[in-house]
């Protein structure tokens, strides 16, 4: 028989607890547990060696049935309506970031490192079960990896009128030149 850990109602882990040690900790069927062997934490009515606890024979012999219940974050009663995560952003905050500082040496472009850091805490967020941090930290970073951007194409746009500009300017100078000669 194994011993297991759970976790309590407060988000404490406790433990090791024989099965038959669980029914007298207050475990429930949502109560996360884990023991030797198990890639990660599951609740205990998924688990075949403690699903006796919860059957209604064993609970219509006297066994007390727990009050406490740990809720985790994500698994909250709103599960079945959860909301797909927020675009990160991350890819598109490093490549305006890179980019335009290698193209174009702009400083400027640095401005996008602020993208990534919002971009990594969407995901972040999105898995401590704080939905609305995570799409707001989206937003953030939509909006620096934009800002980023928007200031690449204007530096690059501003070399690009520079080269013209000087490329007119010597040919200009020279043709002068040439026409004073004749």
């Amino acid at each position: 028989m194994n011993r297991y850990f759970y976790i309590d109602a407060e988000g404490k882990q406790k433990g090791t607890f024989s099965p038959d040690e669980l029914i007298h900790e207050n475990v429930k069927r949502e109560t996360l547990v884990w023991t030797q062997g198990m890639d990660q934490w599951m609740r205990a009515g998924e688990v075949a060696e403690l699903s006796y606890i919860f059957s209604e024979t064993f609970i219509a012999q006297g066994a007390a049935q727990p009050q406490a219940q740990y809720t985790h974050p994500v698994m909250s009663q709103t599960t079945a309506t959860q909301q797909p995560m927020p675009k990160t952003w991350l890819v598109e905050s490093i490549l305006v970031t890179i980019l335009p500082f290698i193209l174009c040496s702009s400083f400027l472009s640095l401005l996008g490192i602020i993208g990534i850091v919002y971009a990594a805490q969407v995901e972040s967020f999105f898995n401590r079960g704080d939905y609305t941090a995570s799409a707001e930290s989206s937003r953030s970073a939509e909006r620096w990896t934009k800002i980023a951007m928007w200031i690449a194409i204007g530096w690059i746009l501003l070399i690009i009128v520079t080269i013209i500009l000087v490329l007119v300017f010597v040919g200009s100078v020279s043709g002068i030149g040439e026409w004073l000669n004749t």
